[in-house]
């Protein structure tokens, strides 16, 4: 009886094993999502709306950015570097428009007035580019590209893998230059 439950345990485990090889791979599965996400990523690039940027740390990582202020009345504010603690009032959107979270409405922003805290590099990659180019008091869009953003990784039913992510943001202020 022992040698039975064995068998049929090994025989449950090789079959789940072979169906997840067989089955298809996040890659595969959002095929059609990822390709739509890359082809409107590269039209936003080329639109001449927005202007690249390039993270410091990774020649190969980068956002689009399209300031909606008068960037000539911010320059002389402080930029946070990697390590400060940030407020951003933000809203964020995928490429065909789906409202995917805001801190007007999350549970994310941490104080009064919608204001979303937290120190620059515990967020995604493209955040880190972006917010370290703004000044306290930019407003942005931002347009993060899969690869900067969550990758191939589902976080919700809206947030799908191979997502660009598409942030209207403002740096309200710089709670610490640098956190300890």
């Amino acid at each position: 009886m022992k040698k039975f439950f064995y068998t049929v345990i090994m025989a449950v485990v090789a079959i789940t094993m072979l169906d997840s090889c067989l089955g298809k791979n996040v890659y595969d599965e959002y095929k059609d999502w990822r390709e739509k996400n890359e082809e409107w990523y590269t039209n936003q690039a080329n639109s001449g709306q927005y202007s690249a940027f390039i993270a410091p740390w990774d020649p190969s990582a980068q956002v689009l950015m399209r300031w909606h202020n008068d960037t000539m009345l911010t320059r002389d504010n402080l930029k946070p570097l990697i390590s400060s603690t940030v407020d951003v009032i933000y809203k964020l959107r995928l490429y065909d428009g789906t409202l995917v979270d805001s801190s007007y409405t999350s549970s994310s922003a941490t104080l009064s007035d919608s204001i979303y805290r937290s120190v620059v590099s515990s967020n995604v990659e493209g955040w880190m580019i972006a917010l370290t180019r703004m000044h306290v008091g930019d407003s942005c869009t931002v347009i993060i590209p899969y690869p900067q953003g969550y990758g191939s990784t589902k976080k919700s039913d809206k947030l799908l893998p191979y997502s660009n992510l598409i942030f209207d943001m403002k740096l309200v202020n710089i709670y610490k230059y640098k956190a300890n």
